[in-house]
């Protein structure tokens, strides 16, 4: 059980006294980051090197990938950090389809899915169309909002090179068996990466229990500062020569980081980690003196549970709404709700909300492909998400304020 009050404390945004659901769009963030984003920049840090300044630099660097891979379950070594997750998987395809060893070519397939944010589609795709290959695409069922993995994996064969998939839907939540279709992937020789940016706030994440070749994430959606992840095996990316200046190392993970890291946004999210780490009192065998990564997965499992009950109190409260209709989405799912109010465009119920003190945005949020196959473009729908953070009372609240849009 997360002790929520002392978790709340440490979240200034929480003093304005609004109702918080715009959490998959950017999650709030602890005194705690702030103070090691600022403390970092005021340090007088500079590049990596020898010197006391250099030193401390690569400290910040060191901890950040630590910290990462505890998360994710990986190797420190194999922690890739980037401007966005976008940007990282743009990199990593590029890479891939150019690779000298084995090249993209035509009669290639590369499977991605209609569920996924675009950012881990259209990066896929690009790719495959400029190097001749085939793009398969799997469909969620309309109708539940589900993803069964015999859907992906009847397009996985002998020429599929990588499956894109996502751990959970940003928009509606779904959570996809990831790990079987990564064992079909892997039966075929092909490359699994998973979008975790949805899933890494809300539930223990482990690279290798998901099969997955590559995960990526973006910490400012787990309490920390806007930047990108990536996680793979440290001796796949030996294999690996993405563009690089020629003065640059070649060592891995620095070969994938374009210039010069921000120092200050690794330093916050070490600090966001580290409060994620805690949320769980006693977590772990040993409590606080456990390693980091039990931590984490003691409280991650507790934040599961926590969100777990307040989407079962959301979804009751917006049965009893009939000019709501929510979103379908299988019982496997992440808190994420969509919704939509009867007679009102997403848009009007967003102020609407606004005005009574409760933020849920409202749009498709670069579930582009979902969007379309939902008929949801362009108003897109309201997006409700709740955090580890979020209350009951303000669950309350939200319901309270959509029975007034009727």
């Amino acid at each position: 059980m997360i002790d929520l009050d002392a978790l709340r404390r440490q979240l200034p945004a929480l003093a304005d006294g609004r109702a918080r659901f715009d959490g998959p769009g950017g999650s709030l963030v602890p005194r705690a980051v702030a103070h090691a984003v600022a403390s970092t920049l005021a340090s007088g840090i500079c590049q990596r090197g020898p010197g006391e300044v250099g030193s401390r630099a690569e400290r910040v660097v060191v901890e950040a990938r630590s910290a990462v891979a505890d998360l994710l379950g990986g190797d420190p070594r194999g922690v890739v950090f980037g401007r966005s997750m976008t940007q990282l998987t743009f990199d990593l395809a590029r890479t891939l389809a150019h690779d000298p060893a084995r090249p993209w070519r035509a009669g290639d397939e590369v499977v991605v899915t209609r569920l996924d944010h675009d950012a881990h589609v259209r990066p896929w795709v690009t790719a495959a169309e400029r190097a001749g290959a085939t793009v398969r695409w799997a469909d969620p069922d309309p109708a539940t909002g589900d993803l069964p993995d015999e859907v992906v994996t009847a397009l996985v064969g002998p020429r599929t090179r990588l499956v894109a998939i996502t751990g959970a839907s940003n928009l509606i939540g779904t959570r996809p068996d990831v790990a079987a279709v990564a064992a079909a992937a892997h039966a075929h020789g092909a490359l699994v990466s998973v979008d975790a940016v949805a899933l890494a706030p809300h539930a223990p994440v482990d690279r290798a229990a998901l099969g997955a070749d590559v995960v990526l994430c973006s910490p400012y959606k787990f309490l920390g500062p806007h930047l990108g992840a990536m996680v793979a095996d440290p001796a796949w990316l030996e294999t690996l020569h993405p563009d690089k200046l020629a003065p640059s190392t070649d060592a891995v993970p620095e070969r994938f980081e374009l210039g010069t890291l921000p120092y200050e946004l690794l330093a916050g999210t070490t600090a966001a980690v580290e409060v994620l780490a805690g949320l769980a009192p006693g977590g772990g065998d040993g409590g606080a003196e456990a390693p980091r990564r039990a931590r984490l997965r003691a409280s991650m499992t507790a934040v599961e549970e926590h969100e777990h009950a307040l989407l079962a109190q959301l979804l009751a409260g917006l049965d009893d709404l009939p000019h709501v209709r929510v979103q379908p989405a299988p019982p496997r799912r992440t808190p994420t709700v969509l919704l939509h109010v009867d007679g009102l465009a997403p848009a009007e119920v967003t102020e609407r909300l606004a005005a009574a003190g409760v933020d849920a945005p409202a749009g498709t949020f670069y579930a582009h492909e979902l969007g379309q196959l939902l008929g949801l473009h362009p108003a897109g729908g309201v997006r409700v998400g709740l955090e580890c953070y979020t209350t009951p009372d303000e669950v309350d609240r939200l319901v309270a304020a959509l029975a007034t849009l009727a």
